[in-house]
């Protein structure tokens, strides 16, 4: 029945002369749940699209968008069913059109064009004209185009969209560096994978909020940044439940610090997830509200004490699940919002207060459920594909970090950073010069959370000592994590001083860096470990390439015997350990080892796996 009904969305959005509001769009919700104006247009939808195989499209004016071929549906990538064109080939380069209507009642107001991801690098070119490009296939980003439309006016909006995925310079994730999935990399995403919507706002409106909960002292404080100033204020409106509980108005100013008390305090947790609302209004000088934006925020505090991590001054233990946002329709994008919700209420039904988002930007839609239904997550970047050792490839991670801890900084449920991922053999004079830039650029722009540099892998400076085994034994699993020897020993902990050679030039003898070792001082987790292969039997007639870590268990009592074994090895060892990662919430393609199959059925009873995920030590 699901697919029944895509086909016929798929014609009607495809054959249909109508046009659609922002309610009959795909992916029709506002995509920005904490900055929420109430004018906006959605650009879903269908668009033209043309794939630029020989990279002609500029040299044939492409940018006009008079002569593309095909259709697509936007906001899914041109690799997945829900696009209408499902083509997995490399595409380094392709173009989208659409025409675009101007509100008449926009007349006045800056119009911002807004991309929640464009992979990989993005350019943007009105009735012809150029107007602005994007590096980084990740982040959110806003383009003005005011001065390229007029209000009222019908216009062509053309983007083209670059990629060389195989470049070492750019963040792939786990997307499949070869022609085809295999292992534990997949289909991938090319080109516009997020909404594209249009806003009206004053040319004096609000641009940003920081949002920085302080629930010792009881208050929240917010900083405020707007397009331009011109003797505006800025009345803030702090309420619970639909009743106010705060209000304050005060200059504006890129540099004010707004803080608002609040008694009978409401924390946030995974186990009651408080929201408080907020309201920001700008107001210009006659005392007219020229900006509205709705918002939300949550009290609660992060912090590190010795190898503990703390969740509103308590140690908090962290049972987390791997989550890597793929789907069998849409690749990167959830088919539909209550997609990303049923994925972490698949989670919780497991017993995971959490996950790690694994090697890829999750939409601001998911974080929104995340605080919205109690949930931890670790906010984490596609770094695998990117050469950390290059400079170059380094400035271009370093520039999307950036907007990715901005988009994302002011979500409660996101406790953790996570850039890296699994940098086993790096150089000893690049990497680790990138790593704490990384750290320390991080910090800069959001000091409010530990950082865990680099997962499972090379540690240089971080806040968290994270490690990653697949050791299927128990018995054995415990052993390596805490034996007679001490700590689990990483590569980054035998690694010898080796002459080094960087590829770019060669380096002396005395250039050389020492990996630190772990010493006990950092909050120690062990965030991947299980990925026990299981298919179920309806599952199995095309398993030939099923993948997974060891071997498969050959009933489904031995694979609960595994997993109970390597949970309670783990748990055992919480005078250590104070928190883990198993590996994974749903299979992906050809890896099998979800606790979920690709399309969200359940491979096992639930309730068993909610028994052995549910247990915490503290």
């Amino acid at each position: 029945m699901k697919y029944i009904n895509y086909i016929i969305t798929l014609f009607l959005l495809l054959f249909s002369e109508v046009s659609y509001s922002n309610e009959t769009l795909p992916r029709n919700e506002y995509p920005r749940p904490q900055f929420e104006r109430e004018s906006w247009k959605n650009l879903n939808g269908v668009w033209d699209f043309q794939i630029d195989v020989a990279n002609i499209g500029i040299e044939k004016k492409y940018y006009f968008g008079k002569s593309f071929n095909d259709k697509i549906i936007v906001p899914f990538c041109p690799e997945s069913k829900l696009s209408g064109v499902g083509h997995k080939d490399f595409m380094n380069n392709v173009w989208y059109h659409r025409s675009i209507e101007i509100p008449s009642n926009w007349e006045g107001k800056n119009i911002l064009l807004n991309f929640g991801a464009v992979y990989y690098n993005c350019e943007v070119f009105i009735d012809g004209k150029f107007v602005n490009r994007h590096f980084g296939g990740n982040s959110s980003f806003s383009i003005d185009i005011t001065k390229f439309v007029i209000a009222g006016g019908k216009h062509d909006l053309v983007v083209r969209a670059t990629s060389d995925v195989r470049s070492g310079l750019q963040l792939a994730g786990k997307q499949s560096l070869r022609s085809d999935s295999y292992g534990c990399v997949y289909t991938r995403t090319t080109g516009i994978w997020q909404t594209v919507w249009m806003e009206a706002v004053s040319k004096y409106g609000l641009k940003g909020m920081q949002v920085t909960s302080d629930i010792d002292q009881k208050i929240l404080v917010l900083k405020p940044s707007f397009y331009a100033l011109s003797d505006q204020s800025i009345r803030i409106t702090l309420s619970y439940g639909g009743k106010k509980i705060s209000i304050k108005t005060v200059r504006a100013s890129d540099n004010a610090l707004i803080v608002l008390p609040i008694k009978n305090l409401r924390l946030w947790s995974p186990e009651n997830p408080n929201l408080y609302d907020l309201v920001y209004e700008v107001i210009d000088n006659k005392g007219n509200v020229i900006d509205r934006v709705s918002s939300y925020a949550g009290m609660r505090k992060i912090h590190i004490e010795g190898n503990r991590i703390y969740l509103n001054n308590s140690p908090y233990y962290q049972r987390l699940v791997l989550d890597q946002g793929f789907y069998p329709d849409g690749i990167w994008t959830a088919p539909t919002d209550e997609a990303l919700k049923n994925d972490i209420l698949l989670s919780k039904a497991a017993g995971f207060n959490g996950a790690r988002l694994h090697q890829k930007v999750f939409e601001e839609r998911y974080y929104y459920w995340a605080d919205k239904l109690g949930y931890i997550t670790w906010g984490e970047a596609p770094s695998w594909g990117m050469d950390a050792n290059n400079p170059l490839a380094g400035r271009n991670f370093l520039q999307e970090w950036c907007e990715i801890l901005v988009r994302d900084r002011n979500h409660p449920s996101l406790i953790v950073w996570t850039p890296l991922n699994e940098e086993w053999n790096p150089d000893r004079y690049e990497y680790p010069r990138f790593v704490n830039d990384l750290y320390f650029l991080t910090k800069t722009i959001d000091p409010t959370r530990p950082i865990n540099t680099v997962s499972g892998g090379v540690h240089v400076r971080t806040d968290i000592w994270s490690v990653h085994t697949y050791e299927q034994d128990p018995e054995n699993l415990k052993k390596i994590l805490y034996g007679e020897h001490g700590y689990f020993q990483t590569p980054n902990n035998t690694m010898g001083n080796k002459k080094l050679n960087t590829g770019f030039n060669e380096r002396s003898e005395t250039d050389f860096f020492e990996f630190p070792l772990y010493n006990g001082g950092l909050p120690y987790i062990l965030d991947e470990f299980g990925g026990i292969k299981w298919v179920v039997p309806s599952h199995r007639g095309n398993n030939s390439e099923a993948w997974g870590y060891g071997s498969s268990p050959k009933t489904e009592e031995e694979f609960f015997r595994r997993l109970s074994g390597q949970v309670k090895a783990i748990l055992e060892l919480d005078e250590y350990i104070c928190g883990y990662c198993y590996t994974q919430l749903t299979d992906v393609e050809q890896e099998q080892n979800g606790i979920y199959n690709y399309d969200r059925t359940p491979k096992f009873d639930i309730k068993n796996l909610y028994d052995i995920f549910s247990k915490s030590p503290y």
